[in-house]
């Protein structure tokens, strides 16, 4: 280990980055010696591990995870965690294999780097276009064990603070990508301290000559404003002294991220913003805020409408403080947070601040409300596409949250838009299931009218009342969703056949025949072929949607002649249940084995098979009729067309750099082409010939590390070439 050695030595002081020594210092503050050693043996480790590697900015690549670490030692994150940061790119970019980790620095730091080394893999675009399954599988591998988002956290953080070293326009991308997830990601886990920073280092990246001018308005105005808050402060101070209230005064700036959004939403200049500084009091209990309230709106008089209480109800993440806005010195609006010393820890460091570390016992950390949401993420997956599961998350991620009431004064936190049915789910699943009408404030109004602050709700029920499926084009909360198609999937036997005889008949319809129609025989040869016991249990696979019934209806009506002929000699089969049917692939999203996929039936056209999240099959919602849910057979034994859009700087000799690092992964491309070019940027189509997702994601790991190229994706829906 001496290389490891002598180049840890040489960290601390470059380039500002923490060192090892900065690191072994911070954690020597609260974990035990033993623990320390293992970290340093783990830095040794990293730092051979990652030998001649250089970052962006030049410095040895093993300062990056050291730093990274220091962060979260900041937070007293447990050891294991701080083991995994220094570790967290050793899977992905050495010969390290997390076997290897297992054995020398146990199970669940292994676990960790793995978890962060597939979230490296997912790249968003911005809030809008990122990828639903993407997603998908980074807040899941939170709910596994959330140390993975605490490392990834830290990891975009001081990535954030030396994005220098980047071109512009991957600078730009970077800081898109944290301002869209990776910041509300932090706020919504109740890292404020860490969110801001990622807010204010991803406004200087994404918009620099904004960020200057705002920052500079801001220190012109800071000094008048300074010395105006600190006599108020004083006062602060001599009036609570008399009331014999014990506290602290500070005064505090609001951020310019925070400034900046503020402005833009509501169109007003910097001299309209009234909150840009304020005052934060630190008691000792909730009791003495309340008392503190008083003794401040003594002092000056209150701003109706202003005061928000979360200590009472606490926002989503945990976060607890009570605000108000006083009328200050010639009415200068004055914004005051009140809260305990625990409640500022919490603001602060979110989960971090319940990390309970013990010797000898496993180490984990308990923070309620972002337990609660991450077991919700686990219901909203079970159930529906990966688009809404994204679309759920957003509604969190994003919040605008609605307070209501129960009849006996019980306080509900619903996401903004959410309706009578979501709240009836959200008292009980058994409420859900059997409401039948609801009042708000004592008045009957429809299931599907949305919640507002402050209203009260009361849900009538009935005992013979069954969820409606209508329910699921209005409601927006998980469980909702979750708990009605649980429900439709769990109908009675009798009722699922009588729903599949009737599905049958209509797509016989399009064959001229019907279920009375069909020959004994030929239905007992059919249902022998699907492996059914009965024509029952067929109808209720059908009714059940485990059958496509246009797909049985098919096999019903006996092929024409000329039909025969065409399937004497099948190739194999990609889409499971399509025996005797003409599949395409639709190529306006190119869909692979592993993808989500829907097929839209057509005469004489046979079954087109495209991606869910293709923007052709919009219509799906709207027609749902037309579209068959399919999955892809376990052994499709062919090559699939896929299109990918790499978007690379204008170099000298980038088309023949990508196109070989795609030969080198064993892959044929069939097709490239230049569609859009500028002084700086050209985008490359390539179709290439593939197996499935696990060898495209192959291909894209190769590609996306090289130098000149800026973005990598998939085409979605664009025109087809002939």
């Amino acid at each position: 280990m001496d290389y490891a050695q002598t180049l840890l030595g040489l960290l601390p002081g470059t380039r500002g980055t923490p060192g090892l020594k900065d690191l072994l210092g911070a954690v020597s503050a609260y974990l035990p010696p033993e623990q320390v050693e293992r970290i340093r043996i783990a830095a040794e480790f990293g730092a051979q591990a990652h030998e001649g590697q250089k970052r962006k900015t030049g410095e040895p690549y093993i300062a990056h995870p050291v730093a990274a670490a220091e962060i979260l030692a900041a937070l007293r994150v447990d050891a294991d965690t701080l083991v995994a940061a220094i570790l967290h790119d050793v899977i992905e970019d050495t010969p390290v294999a997390k076997d290897e980790l297992v054995t020398r620095f146990g199970q669940r730091v292994a676990d960790i780097v793995d978890g962060v080394t597939k979230l490296d893999q997912i790249q968003f675009k911005n809030r809008e276009e990122a990828q639903a399954e993407s997603f998908r599988k980074m807040l899941l591998a939170m709910v596994q064990d959330l140390r993975v988002i605490l490392v990834k956290l830290a990891d975009r953080l001081h990535n954030m603070r030396t994005i220098e070293g980047m071109s512009m326009l991957r600078r730009r991308a970077i800081a898109r990508e944290t301002l869209d997830i990776y910041a509300p990601l932090a706020e919504r886990l109740g890292l404020y301290a860490m969110k801001l920073e990622l807010e204010d280092l991803g406004f200087r990246a994404l918009y620099p000559q904004r960020y200057k001018v705002l920052e500079r308005a801001l220190r012109r105005a800071r000094g008048n404003q300074k010395e105006f808050l600190g006599r108020i402060a004083e006062q602060m101070r001599n009036a609570l002294t008399r009331a014999g209230v014990e506290a602290e005064v500070e005064q505090r700036e609001k951020h310019l991220y925070s400034i900046y959004r503020k402005m833009t939403r509501k169109r007003v200049p910097l001299a309209d913003i009234v909150d840009v500084y304020g005052l934060r009091i630190v008691v000792r209990d909730a009791d003495t805020c309340y008392r503190t309230l008083g003794v401040v709106h003594t002092v000056y008089k209150p701003m109706p409408g202003r005061f928000k209480d979360y200590i009472a109800i606490p926002r989503a993440n945990g976060y607890q403080s009570l605000h108000t806005t006083l009328f200050g010195p010639n009415s200068q609006p004055i914004e005051v947070q009140i809260r305990t010393s625990d409640m500022h820890r919490v603001a602060e460091s979110g989960i971090a601040a319940h990390w309970k570390y013990k010797v000898g016992e496993s180490q984990g950390f308990e923070q309620t409300q972002a337990r609660e949401w991450l077991s919700s993420l686990m219901a909203m997956q079970e159930s529906g596409s990966s688009e809404e599961f994204l679309e759920s998350v957003r509604l969190d991620l994003f919040p605008d949250k609605v307070y209501v009431f129960t009849p006996k004064g019980k306080i509900l936190r619903l996401p903004s838009g959410a309706t009578m049915v979501d709240f009836a789910y959200a008292v009980h699943t058994k409420v859900g299931n059997h409401c039948v009408a609801a009042k708000v404030d004592r008045r009957l109004t429809p299931l599907r009218s949305q919640l507002r602050n402050g209203q009260t709700v009361e849900v009538v029920t009935s005992a013979g009342a069954t969820p409606n499926p209508a329910w699921l084009n209005f409601v927006v909360t998980a469980k909702a969703r979750a708990a009605i198609r649980q429900y439709l999937k769990g109908l009675r036997r009798s009722e699922a056949i009588e729903l599949g005889q009737r599905l049958l008949n209509q797509a016989l319809a399009e064959f001229e025949s019907s279920l009375p129609d069909i020959d004994d025989t030929r239905l007992a040869v059919t249902v022998s072929e699907l492996g059914m016991a009965d024509a029952d249990e067929l109808y209720e696979k059908v009714g059940l949607g485990e059958r496509q019934a246009p797909l049985v209806a098919r096999r019903l009506v006996p092929p024409a002649a000329e039909e025969r002929e065409e399937m004497s000699a099948p190739e194999p089969l990609a889409i499971a249940g399509a025996e005797g049917l003409l599949v395409n692939y639709a190529r306006c999203c190119f869909p692979v084995p592993g993808d989500a996929i829907l097929a839209h039936l057509s005469a004489g056209r046979g079954m087109t098979v495209h991606r869910e999240e293709c923007a052709n099959v919009e219509d799906y919602r709207k027609h749902p009729e037309k579209w068959l849910s399919v999955t892809w057979s376990p052994t499709p034994e062919r090559m699939f067309g896929c299109e990918l859009r790499v978007e690379v700087a204008n170099r000298m000799g980038v088309l023949a750099a990508v196109a070989a690092a795609i030969a080198g992964t064993e892959t044929n491309i069939d097709h490239v082409e230049l569609q859009e070019r500028d002084t700086e940027t050209s985008v490359l189509v390539f179709e290439v010939k593939v197996r499935d997702r696990r060898q495209l994601a192959r291909i894209m790991r190769v590609i996306r590390p090289m130098p000149d190229v800026l973005k990598l994706s998939r085409t979605l829906a664009h025109r087809v070439r002939e």
